[in-house]
């Protein structure tokens, strides 16, 4: 009788739930590189049309740029008025959103000419900005992406990130692909793959190996864009000399 009841006992338990699966470890492929203005201090990257748009910080050195990917050639530049610090950009439509760090303001530009149009406020930091062609995905330093209106910037939710069920901060520099957002971790050579749904890191990428000879460390990694069309993407870091296309392949 009294296996019969542990028996019973058992099976009246409720299964224990599913383990998440861990990450993918990813390792970047180069295809290709570009030359990147080494006083360009990255904090925005994007690919559109052919042309490369780039947000760069610092007080007083903060800009926008329109770049030609292909020899690194700046076509077109307007500056942010001293003391502001420049963030993340990304496109939608015929604008370009462009964040700052600490000031609380998002500038939204024409992208043809990349004059202002508007400005809008909101609170707390801004670091990177994506688009995915609904929403606007936006982070701040935080485990937490933060999703707006692209017409109002108002947010619109949140979703927390984690891997293995611990949060991930210090998240930088952001791309929205394929559904997923792609995100620079600030002070590290680590770019993770997010779901936006879950806030789950579904694959991380080590990128150490395209550190080049002579950088310093505190020249972070940062600087993330997809190329359309194909899954490759531009990756560069602050003050880097070099923008390197690459493909991720598992490590």
């Amino acid at each position: 009788m009294v296996p019969l009841l542990v028996l019973s006992a058992c099976a009246g338990d409720p299964a224990p739930p599913p383990a998440s699966p861990s990450a993918t470890a990813l390792r970047p492929e180069v295809v290709g590189s570009a030359p990147h203005d080494p006083t360009a201090f990255t904090e925005g990257l994007e690919l559109h049309d052919g042309v490369l748009y780039e947000g760069t910080g610092l007080e007083g050195q903060s800009s926008l740029r329109a770049v030609d990917p292909a020899t690194g050639a700046v076509r077109r530049r307007v500056d942010l008025p001293a003391p502001l610090f420049g963030e993340g950009v990304t496109v939608v439509g015929d604008r370009v959103w462009q964040l700052t760090w600490r000031d609380g303001i998002a500038f939204e530009r024409d992208r043809a000419s990349l004059a202002e149009v508007r400005r809008v406020t909101y609170r707390g930091e801004g670091w990177g900005l994506c688009h995915d062609d609904a929403r606007l995905v936006m982070s701040d330093g935080s485990a937490r992406l933060t999703f707006r209106d692209t017409t109002t910037f108002e947010a619109t939710g949140s979703v927390d990130v984690t891997r293995d069920g611990t949060p991930v901060t210090q998240l930088n520099e952001l791309e929205c692909v394929g559904g997923q957002v792609w995100a620079n971790v600030w002070q590290t050579d680590e770019i993770v793959r997010i779901d936006p749904a879950s806030g789950r890191v579904t694959a991380s990428a080590d990128l150490s190996s395209l550190r080049p000879a002579g950088v310093p460390a505190t020249d972070v990694l940062n600087g993330i864009a997809a190329v359309p069309g194909s899954e490759e993407f531009l990756v560069t870091g602050k003050n880097w000399p070099t923008v390197f296309r690459v493909r991720f392949v598992p490590a």
